[in-house]
């Protein structure tokens, strides 16, 4: 099976270690495309610096706070995976989505000052959000179902 076409079936046994290690370095793999696309908006590394600004420690805790999350999504993602359907990478997306709404606009937007859904910084910001959050998820997928390709899993 092609990149595009893996898929990982439901009833397969949760997530092993192998798979979790294999997530994790997914899941740094996505952050990056997060980053890098934000560079390209214009936005600069906008999260690590306000993630930083909050929780105290500056850029340098704000980089890893942000890093462990993107690692964290994807580990949960891996055992969650069977319950959504089609590839890898489209699975991803459907557990982005929902995590986006509720995890970054219903709660880390308000929680950081920006308003529900972050609308106090304007209507592009909660779409930003999501289109960002997609990109990480299809990179995820993508490079999930690479690894697991290679693995023989």
């Amino acid at each position: 099976m092609g990149t595009h076409g893996a898929t990982h079936q439901a009833g397969s046994g949760g997530i092993t270690r192998e798979k979790a290690l294999r997530a994790v370095a997914a899941g740094i793999v996505g952050t990056i495309a997060f980053d890098l696309f934000g560079l390209v908006l214009g936005q600069g590394w906008d999260l690590p610096g306000l993630l930083g600004e909050r929780i105290g420690g500056g850029l340098f805790v704000g980089a890893l706070a942000h890093y462990a999350n993107g690692i964290l999504l994807a580990v949960i993602f891996a055992g969650l995976a069977p319950l959504f359907v089609g590839a890898l990478w489209l699975r991803a997306v459907q557990f982005i989505t929902i995590q986006t709404i509720f995890g970054v606009w219903l709660f880390m937007m308000p929680v950081m000052g920006m308003g529900a859904l972050g609308l106090n910084m304007g209507i592009m910001a909660p779409v930003m959000a999501l289109v960002r959050h997609w990109l990480y998820a299809v990179v995820l997928g993508l490079v999930y179902a690479r690894m697991l390709e290679g693995s023989g899993e």
